[in-house]
């Protein structure tokens, strides 16, 4: 009887009809869908069903057909297109810790503590106890401050009377935990047979150095923002969170409480210890200023959903468009260095070229400066004592002309 659309149930690997699954019609009222859903939830449950592996397969088909058929967006969808007009790939895990051993529930508390969105179930013991009115509820007045310590998948109750005009003003239910306990606030209805089901649940999160949950009945539609939704798309594509980040917006199914008692509980949902809290209920008539500033916001962050999806579309293909310039830039660029590269290799071959023809010539055609000078030079004999032969030959010549003259 969780209310799994709160849970985030994932997808069975083979998928039936929702209206199949729950044996409701397709015209059936958002009241008989409830009903028929927390009959087959409580009877496939894992806790009273142990032994039968079949039952735990059951239970998820059945939380993940109520996870489509009672939010009116998802039911709308899929009525016009089927499955195909769904998104399942952001469903949280769903892990039912009262079906774990110790060893599967300390990787279970590894991943948590790791910023992995891990999803359980409320205990079937709770929720039997609950719905046959077996148990203990505590009154919780209007502006009173209540502590205490839940054990882990137990549950305190605790009941809120108001009278019509605080009913008529709005009623808000806020639980916190200064030690940062994980905890769920859950609200239940009173069925017609007597006893309670499970109609809203609100997992506690972290809001600076507590962490807490609250619930709102202030005749407007409320959201509830389920932040694990996008933790999961965040791990696979940075940019597809950010666009689906509102989409985990889920309107409360009851927006507004009547004159009455009305039952609240908290139930421990830490892995190994006690959950510390503390919760109280207020009247929104001294918080007017408030109520209205949440509606105007509340309707604002629709609008920006809504144009979100249209920019995401934009957006997409601008950014397949740079991808496709970003890489025409990276082959014109690889090409202009390949031709850049080929140009300095031509240029450099006409200095290779010139290099080796001079050394060629050099080493085979043409004589040393040494052997032309003396090639063009007339033969000068020096003798070894370095005087000029040539030139004492010439003096010798001429004395002996000039004694041949004397003598005759």
């Amino acid at each position: 009887m969780a209310s799994e659309k709160m849970v985030g149930p994932s997808a069975p690997a083979i998928r039936r009809d929702p209206y199949e699954v729950l044996s409701v019609s397709r015209d059936s009222s958002d009241q008989e869908i409830k009903t028929a859903y927390r009959k087959l939830a409580l009877k496939y449950h894992p806790d009273k069903n142990a032994s039968n592996p079949e039952a735990s397969e059951l239970f998820k088909e059945v939380a993940y057909s109520y996870s489509i058929l009672s939010d009116p967006e998802k039911r709308r969808q899929y009525d016009n297109a089927g499955f195909e007009a769904l998104e399942t790939e952001g469903m949280d895990m769903e892990i039912d810790l009262s079906n774990l051993g110790t060893v599967n529930t300390m990787f279970a508390a590894l991943f948590s503590k790791l910023g992995v969105p891990i999803k359980t179930t409320i205990s079937a013991t709770v929720l039997e106890e609950a719905l046959n009115g077996t148990v203990t509820v505590r009154p919780l007045p209007l502006g009173a401050l209540v502590s205490g310590k839940v054990e882990k998948q137990c549950a305190h109750f605790f009941g809120v009377t108001i009278n019509e005009q605080q009913a008529q003003a709005g009623i808000v239910v806020r639980v916190t935990s200064v030690s940062q306990s994980k905890f769920k606030l859950l609200y239940f209805e009173q069925e017609v047979a007597g006893g309670y089901g499970l109609a809203l649940q609100e997992d506690s999160e972290k809001t600076g150095k507590v962490t807490s949950a609250g619930m709102y009945f202030l005749h407007f539609q409320v959201y509830r923002l389920d932040s694990s939704m996008n933790a999961l798309a965040m791990a696979k594509d940075p940019e597809a969170a950010f666009f689906k980040r509102l989409e985990g917006l889920q309107p409360c199914e009851v927006s507004e409480l009547k004159a009455g008692t009305h039952i609240f509980a908290v139930y421990g949902d830490n892995f190994f210890k006690t959950a510390s809290y503390t919760i109280e209920a207020l009247c929104a008539k001294t918080f007017e200023d408030t109520t209205e500033k949440l509606k105007e916001i509340e309707a604002r962050i629709l609008t920006k959903r809504n144009e979100l999806r249209q920019f995401e579309t934009e957006y997409r293909k601008v950014l397949a468009r740079f991808q496709e310039v970003t890489n025409k830039y990276g082959q014109e660029k690889q090409s202009v260095d390949e031709l850049l590269k080929q140009r300095d290799s031509i240029h450099s071959s006409f200095t290779m070229v010139r290099t080796v023809a001079n050394s060629i010539g050099s080493s085979s055609g043409s004589k040393a400066p040494d052997e032309e000078f003396k090639a063009e030079s007339p033969v000068e004999e020096i003798s070894s004592d370095g005087k000029d032969k040539s030139a004492k030959k010439k003096w010798f010549n001429l004395n002996l002309k000039g004694s041949d003259k004397k003598a005759g």
